[in-house]
């Protein structure tokens, strides 16, 4: 019997950094130097054929840059049980801005059994500037994210990878859940996944 996940996964950063260009790549395939600042939240739908026996849908949540300095993101991040936490390599105010997005995810959203959620960083525009790798193993140990990745929108560069690790992890924490949800759900809990098919994360090319 085939498995369904609904999953919300949010994409939050700093206005102008990338987070729309991302989505529009990883979902539709497409990708434009002109995208409107969003303007408090868009979604978009993206569905996995994880393996023979489970589909994922990942409703992609794209939070304007300037919702941090409002009181809507409380609403916005409600059910989530991920996040890509998303940076401008070419602009440092966007990556001092990392800590504050993650302190606002972390204060207003838990999964269940009250661990934060997993969010991955995202160093994006990487086509602009070389290698960050040393300080960003560090940073991301230091302050709680999975993994991170060095992505690129206009050169379609890892945006599938970061994707497929953070819902690893988000598979990771539906596997062990200490609170039955509604057996009528499609977000199902009890799935034991096989990792033989699947690229660890810890092995991710970055």
């Amino acid at each position: 019997m085939q498995q369904e996940f609904l999953f919300k996964v949010l994409v939050i950063g700093d206005l102008g950094v990338g987070k729309t260009s991302i989505i529009k790549r990883y979902v539709h395939q497409i990708f434009s130097q002109h995208y409107r600042a969003t303007i408090g939240v868009d979604f978009a739908l993206k569905v996995l054929q994880w393996d023979n026996n489970t589909v994922i849908r990942l409703q992609l949540w794209d939070i304007a840059g300037q919702e941090r300095y409002g009181n809507m993101t409380r609403v916005f991040y409600r059910e989530a049980v991920g996040a890509l936490v998303v940076f401008d390599v070419t602009r440092a105010s966007t990556f001092d801005a990392v800590l504050k997005w993650k302190d606002d995810l972390d204060s207003k959203v838990t999964l269940n059994h009250g661990r934060p959620l997993p969010a991955v960083l995202l160093a994006n525009k990487s086509d602009q500037l070389a290698s960050l790798q040393p300080k960003l193993d560090s940073f991301c140990k230091e302050n709680g994210f999975v993994d991170w990745f060095e992505t690129s929108a206009k050169e379609n560069t890892n945006i599938e990878e970061a994707a497929r690790c953070l819902v690893e992890h988000i598979l990771n924490n539906e596997e062990s859940p200490v609170t039955e949800r509604d057996p009528g759900s499609l977000i199902l809990s009890g799935h034991t996944n096989s990792s033989k098919d699947h690229l660890s994360c810890s092995t991710c090319a970055k």
